[in-house]
């Protein structure tokens, strides 16, 4: 009698034990799982950082493009323009060989122009104003330039507190600096322009500045086709806005600053841009307001000494009529 008085109260007790086992097993296989997940994702994220930071950035990239440009003189059709920026010397791998290695390489594509978009310099760790290297050595190491129309470069915002040395160690190695001055160059018996604006970041009142340089290409303006080089994308909606529209025949803007966002993530594309229109002209080819820009990822970093899917390049535009 007691022992079917006590039996479905035991069966209870050993249904809830059985059940609390099993619990208590899958609790275990989960956190096995877990585990193992947690250190895939962590091998990952430690390979992608080691790629971030040792791999990318040792890469040079010959990126060849072919460009077409709206309303642009067919004569000069095949025009060939190396385009680079943001070299940053003394950051992560831009040594003293990389910089030779850049000359090398860009020498080697034969170009007609070779532009350099400013941000030559990286600010050393603990001083803006000293530099990680110094710009005699950054000079003597991108000396041998060769392009049949010369190398012509603007400055950008990290070049701010060394203007003057950089444009006299420059120009003592075949480099002229372009800042608000206009050169008309000449291919097939064309003619055609290069205008290099100052850094964006002096920019101040708009309406002041693009009234500045209508007058100083007004007396050019017989001399064709205008390219604009400018350190920051961020200009494109100014200089092209109809009422600040600063060339009837502007027609191409070339330009640098963003790293291309430095990391590209998929899905996602690039997280941070130093823009004020974000991701719009992180990189590549954007037309708008009737005239083309080309954006480069540059070469160095900033900030962070990372790269990740958006290798350091040299850009080999050919320019062709969009008819």
């Amino acid at each position: 009698m007691s022992f079917a008085f006590f039996q479905p109260n035991w069966s209870k007790r050993h249904l809830f034990g059985h059940m609390k086992a099993i619990g208590l097993k899958v609790r275990m296989k989960l956190s096995k799982k877990l585990a193992i997940l947690a250190g895939i994702l962590a091998v990952l994220s430690a390979s992608i950082l080691f790629y971030a930071y040792y791999i990318e950035p040792r890469k040079l990239v010959i990126r060849h493009q072919s460009l077409k440009v709206k309303n642009w003189n067919p004569q000069l059709n095949g025009l060939k323009i190396a385009v680079m920026g943001d070299i940053h010397a003394g950051s992560n791998y831009v040594t003293e060989e990389r910089l030779r290695e850049i000359v090398e390489k860009t020498n080697a594509e034969n170009p007609d122009l070779i532009v350099i978009l400013g941000d030559f310099l990286s600010p050393g760790k603990r001083e803006f104003q000293i530099f990680e290297m110094p710009v005699p050595n950054v000079a003597e190491n991108l000396k041998g330039f060769q392009a049949k129309l010369g190398t012509y470069a603007v400055f950008g915002n990290w070049d701010f507190w060394a203007e003057q040395n950089l444009r006299r160690e420059f120009e003592k190695v075949g480099i002229r600096f372009l800042e608000n001055e206009v050169v008309t160059l000449e291919k097939n018996g064309q003619k055609f322009r290069i205008f290099g604006l100052e850094d964006h970041k002096k920019f101040g009142n708009w309406a002041n500045k693009t009234n500045k340089w209508k007058q100083i290409l007004e007396p050019t303006e017989a001399d064709g086709d205008l390219i604009v080089l400018e350190h920051s994308p961020d200009v494109l909606p100014i200089i092209t806005d109809e009422r600040l529209l600063i060339s009837s025949k502007l027609r191409l803007i070339l330009a640098a600053h963003t790293h291309g966002g430095q990391v590209w993530l998929p899905l996602i594309g690039s997280p941070i841009v130093p823009s004020s229109y974000g991701q719009k002209y992180s990189y590549g080819h954007i037309r708008e307001n009737g005239v083309d820009m080309f954006v480069t990822t540059g070469i160095g970093t900033s900030i962070l000494p990372i790269r990740f899917l958006v290798p350091p390049e040299i850009v080999i535009l050919e320019i062709y009529a969009d008819d």
